[in-house]
């Protein structure tokens, strides 16, 4: 008698061993989820939106280098008709467990009957012996069949990888030939930290790797690359041609790829919309009302820093002396410790605050700042001197043209690359006196000295109520 064969045997393929849950039990999950990146959302957040783990939605955003695959980008394009799509399984299994026709179940669908035929004999569910058709397997084995894998160019071209290499990662070199290590930074995969030693290497950026390729090998077609490949090599994991830990070697040093929509979210946690320049009075922009101020801070040697404070209408000056805290310079400072260069959040706020209430009550209408860390504390400046604080909009240095000219005029006392921790602020008065004696043409001739002067003898003289 002979043996029968396995149910399993008899579909015309070999027995295949599952990895586990098919992926298209998550396809759309995924397809939801790099949605979400795409619109700035952080991978945390978007895992739980569309009802994964927030480990599952790190591991998805990791495994893919920071940017969705090509088949799951919110741009890619749907499969074309003449495959069968997961709803038409789905059909196709319901139909199957009420015992219908493969010629019923292809008229239903508006199919032709050999493909459903073809499709319940190749993608049936055969693992544990058995002819079963489930939706989601018949899915799997499906797009494992439609794959083509395609070798990445570096990985088939040692001589392109060696060249991308060597130009991204190779050692720095002497005038005589001889290699530079420069500072042991090992890579822990993740970026960079802040005051802390890079990897030294020739450090082409892949853009500039691609086009130089065209000049050294104008003849040798197979030497062309685009700069995305190498991106991907680098960031992508199983691509085969690149180490992760050569990302260390590009200008940002990030281990991961960042979407643009949360590149351009970017901003300090303590700055909200209602308190912007734009919402600043209208009455400083034509600088007809005094009491508006602009400030900003002029870094030197060693983190040393001088805070300034510029009137709009007057341009009278004030400096601000921050010393460096005890601690200063003698170490690595503890983590999340105060800023010990003397111009953190705290030391900036009790500055202004002790130098501005000096200022009669009109004369304090608002203070408009860049988006430094320094005014992390603006709330707390606010209830101190009853100073409202505007932040201008980032890399907006003239929203506070005045302060900057006034930087400028300072740095001929404090020039860039000296410390400027060692003027004590006897010195620090001096300067601002000088400045505050010019003679200047925007003010018909007069000093911003004398035009704040005037303008609280003519306050004296003629009260005015106030609306703060």
């Amino acid at each position: 008698m002979a043996k029968r064969k396995r149910r399993s045997a008899r579909s015309g393929r070999a027995p295949v061993f599952s990895p586990g849950r098919p992926g298209i039990a998550r396809r759309e999950d995924r397809r939801r989820f790099w949605g979400l990146i795409a619109l700035g959302r952080s991978s945390e957040d978007a895992a739980i939106e569309v009802g994964v783990s927030a480990p599952v939605g790190s591991r998805w955003f990791r495994e893919a280098g920071g940017m969705p695959p090509t088949h799951l980008s919110p741009t890619a394009p749907c499969p074309v008709g003449r495959y069968l799509s997961l709803s038409e399984r789905e059909e196709i299994a319901l139909m199957l467990a009420r015992g219908c026709a493969l010629r019923a179940i292809a008229r239903h669908l508006k199919r032709s009957p050999s493909t459903i035929s073809r499709e319940v004999r190749r993608n049936a569910a055969t693992r544990s012996g058995g002819f079963e058709y489930r939706a989601t397997t018949a899915q799997w084995h499906a797009e494992r069949a439609a794959r083509r894998p395609k070798i990445a160019k570096l990985a088939s071209n040692e001589r392109l990888r060696h060249y991308v290499q060597e130009h991204l990662a190779g050692l720095v070199q002497r005038s005589d030939g001889g290699k530079v290590a420069g500072p042991q930074a090992p890579w822990k995969g993740r970026r960079h930290g802040r005051r802390q030693s890079r990897r030294w290497a020739t450090a082409w950026s892949p853009e500039q790797i691609s086009r130089r390729l065209l000049l050294d090998f104008p003849e040798d077609k197979t030497m062309r690359i685009s700069h995305e490949a190498i991106y991907q090599a680098l960031y992508i994991q199983g691509r085969g041609a690149l180490r992760r830990e050569l990302t260390a070697c590009l200008r940002t040093g990030r281990a991961l790829r960042v979407p643009q929509a949360r590149t351009g979210r970017r901003g300090k946690s303590f700055i909200t919309p209602e308190i912007m320049i734009s919402e600043r009075p209208a009455e400083a922009d034509d600088r007809a009302v005094p009491g508006h101020w602009e400030g900003d801070l002029i870094i030197g040697l060693n983190s040393s820093a001088i805070g300034t404070l510029v009137e709009r209408t007057t341009r009278f000056t004030m400096l601000l002396h921050l010393p460096a805290m005890p601690g200063h310079g003698e170490g690595a400072r503890p983590k999340n410790g105060p800023a010990l260069a003397g111009h953190g959040a705290e030391a900036v706020r009790d500055a202004i605050a002790r130098t501005i209430v000096q200022l009669p009550q009109h004369l304090r209408r608002s203070l408009s700042w860049d988006q430094g860390a320094e005014m992390a504390r603006h709330a707390e400046l606010k209830v101190l001197a009853d100073l409202p604080v505007y932040f201008c909009d980032p890399h907006s240095p003239w929203q506070r043209g005045t302060n900057e000219n006034t930087n400028g005029l300072l740095r001929q006392y404090f020039p860039k690359g000296t410390d400027l921790g060692l003027h004590p602020p006897e010195e620090l008065d001096a300067v601002a006196a000088a400045l505050n004696g010019r003679p200047r043409k925007t003010l018909a001739w007069k000093t911003p000295a004398e035009a704040l002067d005037e303008l609280i003898a003519e306050t004296q003289n003629h009260p005015v109520a106030t609306t703060g």
